[in-house]
């Protein structure tokens, strides 16, 4: 259950993140495009900076789920094993408190924003650009919960997995 779960939510997370950077991309495109010929569009600056931002949120709760952000691995692997389980557990706790932080402070900014709209698309709340606050929030919580039973696993026997040296030890090996 648990497996498919997170097979399903990497599935539907990869695909918005891959549909968001070629939206992003189009964005940048035309924009660039209409703006040499002489046509600027007054929308795009405000999209572009919200369509990256949207990419940095729900990108980093991918990389979550892939467990590919910044970590110390190799700090958790140099302590004995019976100490590796509690220290991922406190690591979780850290990053799963400040997440839930920001989600909950994303919501208050979001009621905040009431009947604000973007200044180059009134027509776009700005509630619904700055969503991506709590909802991105909340989905690195899941990613997080999500890929921290394989950690565990790892944790328990021969050590977490750098993904940061993953390619060098294969680079190694073939060689």
């Amino acid at each position: 259950m648990s497996a498919t779960l997170r097979i399903a939510f990497d599935r539907t997370l990869t695909a918005f993140v891959i549909f968001l950077l070629a939206t992003l991309a189009v964005m940048i495109l035309v924009g660039v495009a209409c703006r040499k010929l002489g046509i600027a569009l007054v929308w795009y600056d405000e999209g572009a900076s919200i369509m990256l931002a949207w990419l940095t949120y729900y990108g980093a709760a991918l990389a979550a789920l892939k467990r590919a952000h910044i970590g110390f691995p190799g700090l958790v692997n140099a302590l004995p094993p019976a100490v590796r389980v509690p220290a991922v557990l406190f690591g979780e706790a850290c990053v799963i408190g400040f997440f839930a932080l920001l989600t909950w402070f994303g919501v208050q900014v979001l009621q905040i924003l009431d009947g604000d709209t973007m200044v180059s698309l009134p027509w776009v709340p700005t509630q619904f650009t700055q969503s991506v606050i709590p909802v991105g929030g909340a989905l690195f919580i899941v990613a997080q919960l999500l890929s921290l039973p394989e950690v565990l696993r790892q944790a328990r026997g021969a050590g977490i997995v750098d993904h940061e040296q993953a390619p060098v030890q294969d680079v190694l090996q073939s060689s």
